[in-house]
């Protein structure tokens, strides 16, 4: 039986949460435009698309590689030294965008941005396990499924945002207000002291070995967020390619929408509910939906059928994340959280990367429908791994004190 959860108001109301929250929601959106932002600003400029993909490119391998040594940081030294220093690089980096010269230069610079974006939703979300640590820990299912519906809504704007100010001519401006969007919405999570996590020199217990996080659990959720991220690249290649190859071009986007909606509708009632059953197997289920699912995709004889399996299978999306999210929390030292939740994320965007490729050559090779059976192969990868973290889990729920897991 589902028990009700607290709520998202009683959690804002809680003392500083609500203003860490839409700091870094704001900065979020911020991020959701960057990369497509670059796209529009150099295509415009040099008429290039190569040049565009490029600076694009380097923007994101930057921010998967560099991203989770910036949170190292983060952890290492705290939140509020460390964040002023990034967001004043990646506004200098812009800038250097911007006023570019040569497309080397703009390549060059946006590279640099992306290596010193701050990863505001991890830093949101570690302040969330921070302040919810202890009595509240029953409320971090809530506390991450808002963090999900930030992020949804971000990368549902952001593109958006961008879009409409490069279609009207204008995307220089497209980029400047992504810029002001992370360095306000940075510079105002900065400035809260209150709810940052302490540094890492501030937790006195912990041994060495238990802050590391090259441990069987958490490398497997690593893998957990390589394989949705498996999915998402498929999906964002693929969709668009059955709409175009069956003669429908324009229901791409209605279906991308749908989609959009139908999680952001399963993530909210997610966070209101309390599934009593423990957080891993809670996973097993979701990805097994997933899985069942999204075999209906690469079936679909319409648009109208692959939107419908569409938002079928999106709904299993905010859980399985907000489950990730939990479960690395309790998996990990909290003295390197910022850390784990970055390397998720950089795990998460190569399986994007390296599906949106294979997706491609598939569809070009043997059609649109053979690109979307990559993502019930995404979805069998993410069960699996979720079979061998709850019984991980399990185990180490047996071993008896004192022994290693």
């Amino acid at each position: 039986m589902l028990r009700a959860a607290t709520g998202y108001r009683p959690l804002l109301r809680t003392p500083g949460a609500a203003a860490f929250f839409l700091a870094a929601a704001v900065g979020r959106v911020g991020i959701a435009m960057t990369g497509l932002g670059l796209v529009w600003l150099l295509h415009a400029r040099t008429g290039s698309y190569g040049t565009a993909g490029l600076a694009a490119a380097g923007f994101s391998l930057a921010e998967a590689l560099v991203g989770p040594q910036l949170a190292r940081l983060v952890d290492r030294f705290g939140q509020t030294r460390v964040l002023p220093c990034a967001l004043a690089a990646h506004g200098a980096a812009i800038a250097a965008v911007l006023v570019s010269a040569t497309p080397t230069a703009a390549i060059t610079a946006a590279t640099c941005a992306g290596a010193v974006l701050p990863q505001l939703g991890a830093l949101s979300g570690a302040r969330w396990a921070h302040l919810l640590r202890g009595e509240r820990a029953d409320e971090l299912p809530t506390a991450f499924s808002l963090e999900s519906l930030a992020n949804a809504t971000a990368f549902l704007l952001g593109p958006v945002l961008v879009a409409s100010l490069g279609a009207l001519g204008n995307p220089a401006l497209a980029s400047a207000l992504a810029a002001a969007l992370i360095l306000g919405g940075g510079s105002a999570l900065a400035a809260q002291g209150r709810t940052a996590p302490p540094p890492a020199r501030a937790h006195a217990e912990g041994t060495r070995t238990e802050r590391t996080l090259l441990r069987p659990t958490f490398l497997l959720l690593a893998l957990l967020n390589l394989a949705i991220g498996l999915y998402f690249g498929t999906m964002g290649v693929s969709v668009s390619s059955f709409a175009i190859s069956n003669g429908t071009p324009g229901a791409a986007a209605p279906i991308i929408a749908a989609a959009s909606l139908s999680g952001l509708l399963a993530g909210w009632l997610y966070g209101l509910l309390r599934p009593p059953a423990p957080a891993d197997r809670q996973l097993v289920v979701a990805t097994a939906y997933l899985t069942g699912t999204s075999l209906l995709l690469p079936l679909a004889p319409s648009a109208v059928w692959l939107g419908a399996a569409v938002v079928a299978t999106e709904a299993a999306i905010p859980p399985t994340l907000v489950l990730q999210s939990l479960l690395t929390e309790r998996s990990v030292h909290p003295a390197v959280l910022t850390q784990a939740f970055a390397w998720n994320n950089s795990a998460s965007a190569a399986g994007s990367a390296l599906a949106a490729s294979l997706a491609g050559h598939a569809t070009d090779t043997w059609g649109a429908s053979a690109a979307l059976a990559q993502a019930p192969a995404a979805g069998l990868l993410l069960l699996t791994l979720a079979l061998a973290l709850s019984h991980t889990t399990r185990r180490r729920n047996e071993t008896p004190t004192g022994q290693a897991p």
